[in-house]
């Protein structure tokens, strides 16, 4: 069963009543840069994350880097 056309203005000046014009303004408005700062995250290229290394890289990074260190921990 759909509300009626009454119904549902019965409810707008009952929600304009308890929070006010300007209230109700606000809110639509930070609700429309929520979505839009929403849609703009989803958007953006994933290139902006920092890319995970996984530990055998960075054992292999570290061991170019410092040869006597790679030596001392296979040991």
């Amino acid at each position: 069963m759909a509300p009626s056309i009454w119904q549902l203005l019965i409810v707008l000046v009952i929600v304009l009543l308890l929070f006010g014009t300007k209230r109700l303004r606000n809110l639509g408005g930070d609700l429309g840069s929520a979505i839009k700062g929403f849609r703009g995250a989803l958007s953006e290229p994933e290139e902006t994350a920092e890319p995970q290394q996984d530990e055998a890289s960075f054992v292999q990074s570290d061991s170019k880097a410092n040869p006597d260190a790679a030596k001392q921990d296979k040991n």
